[in-house]
């Protein structure tokens, strides 16, 4: 019979046999997983059906790892920092928060009124008075414990007790003092620090205190200081918001206005030499002494 007339032959659906070659068309559909991805290809043909599952041969780039941040402190750095908000944070307990400076008497006088006297009363003090001259030694403080200058540390730690113009000054900078000490070789004690301590031979004021205990733990200079001056700053203003009194937010401006003298006079400590010692502010001296003798206070100077 010719083949044009042969009948039709139905075939039925069956899996493949080994070995059998069919035409087929390829549909791939990719199937990615939490874990690797997956292809899963199904072939399909006149006669059969099947499916294909393989895993893909995982690709990696080779990526070079990101710079290293310009910013970035060191580990040294990030030490030094953390020990400087420690100490001079209005939490640490030298007992900063009783003692005014004289800025009690002032108040009550009608010398400080607002926030904007008490801006320039805390100006001159910085750049012309206690500020500038507790600067200074600090600074010498710590330029002789870091080169371990024995005679150097002991003849500012006594002209620094000596440079005190009243009673109630040299009660709360020696007070103050005797706690930095004492708290720092009770919880942050290092090698050479009892030694340099020794060297002073008697009283430490606070800003000779905070110079020596900085450079026995090898933190620079210049962050010391700038801590040491805004920890201070700090305490004063702290004091005229509880005495005039002022709100969070004026006293946060009086803060933010001083940042240059703050800035200025660090710098002027820094460059200074002890011949440079001296203070302009007779006004802030009268306070701290007729402080003495005020009849109703809050602060011990």
């Amino acid at each position: 019979m010719p083949a044009a007339a042969m009948p039709m032959r139905r075939t039925a659906r069956r899996s493949p046999t080994p070995g059998m070659i069919m035409p087929r068309t390829i549909m791939a559909t990719i199937i990615t997983t939490s874990i690797i991805p997956v292809i899963t290809i199904t072939t399909t043909s006149i006669a059969i059906t099947s499916i294909i599952t393989a895993i893909p041969m995982l690709m990696t780039t080779s990526k070079s790892p990101p710079s290293a941040d310009p910013g970035a402190m060191t580990e040294s750095e990030a030490a030094a920092l953390y020990r400087l908000m420690t100490w001079l944070s209005p939490a640490f307990p030298v007992g900063a928060f009783s003692y005014s400076s004289g800025i009690e008497w002032a108040v009550e006088a009608g010398d400080i009124v607002d926030a904007a006297s008490l801006r320039d009363w805390l100006a001159s003090m910085l750049a012309d008075g206690a500020g500038f001259c507790d600067g200074v030694l600090l600074c010498h403080a710590h330029r002789a414990a870091s080169s371990r200058d024995e005679a150097g540390l002991r003849n500012t730690a006594e002209l620094a007790s000596a440079f005190v113009a009243s009673r109630e000054r040299q009660l709360e900078t020696s007070a103050q003092g005797r706690a930095f000490i004492e708290i720092a070789r009770a919880a942050w004690n290092c090698d050479g620090l009892d030694r340099m301590i020794s060297w002073c031979g008697g009283a430490i004021v606070y800003p000779v205190a905070v110079g020596l205990v900085s450079a026995a733990h090898a933190i620079p200079l210049a962050p010391t200081m700038h801590a040491f001056l805004h920890a201070l700053t700090s305490n004063w203003i702290s004091a005229g918001a509880r005495l005039i009194p002022l709100g969070q937010t004026d006293s946060q401006r009086v803060l933010a206005l001083l940042e240059p003298f703050v800035v200025s006079t660090a710098k002027r400590a820094l460059d200074a030499s002890l011949d440079d010692l001296g203070s302009a502010t007779f006004r802030t001296d009268l306070a701290s002494m007729r402080h003495e003798t005020q009849y109703t206070r809050l602060f011990r100077s």
